[in-house]
């Protein structure tokens, strides 16, 4: 495999590094876990799109891109996904028109790497449309 050349290959390549890592909630440390945001912010820092000494939620990212909204997902796109308040809840990357990787499975109660293992919470690559009311933004 060649090695990523440009920020978007970059960002994808970190972020479907991470594949079988454990969520732990607010985490964003590769070898602690990270929680959905922390998966994305990585990715993005290490492509240079956002200040590394920053920290950003799902709805932070959400208000910073959403300007690049698109109706349909792309290699690349982050998808959101938003609670009954309207705030993004829930962030991923998608790696084709039909799934994405993103960090979930456990919620605010995951921890620790014990207990990612008893949630199997891990960043997971799931079928796009097993949530519903899903939003795109396309950065590149």
């Amino acid at each position: 495999m060649n090695p990523p050349r440009t920020p978007e290959e970059v960002f994808l390549w970190v972020v479907l590094s991470y594949h079988g890592k454990p969520y732990t909630w607010g985490g964003d440390d590769p070898m602690a876990g990270m929680d959905c945001s922390g998966l994305v912010v990585e990715g993005l820092k290490s492509a240079g799109l956002i200040p590394r000494k920053r920290d950003y939620t799902a709805d932070d990212l959400w208000k910073l891109f959403r300007h690049m909204r698109l109706d349909i997902p792309k290699c690349g796109s982050l998808c959101f996904w938003f609670d009954n308040q309207g705030t993004a809840a829930h962030v991923g990357v998608c790696i084709n028109e039909d799934s994405y990787i993103g960090a979930e499975g456990g919620g605010i109660h995951v921890k620790t790497l014990e207990d990612a293992i008893k949630e199997n919470a891990f960043i997971k690559i799931r079928p796009l449309f097993s949530r519903s009311g899903a939003k795109f933004i396309h950065i590149w």
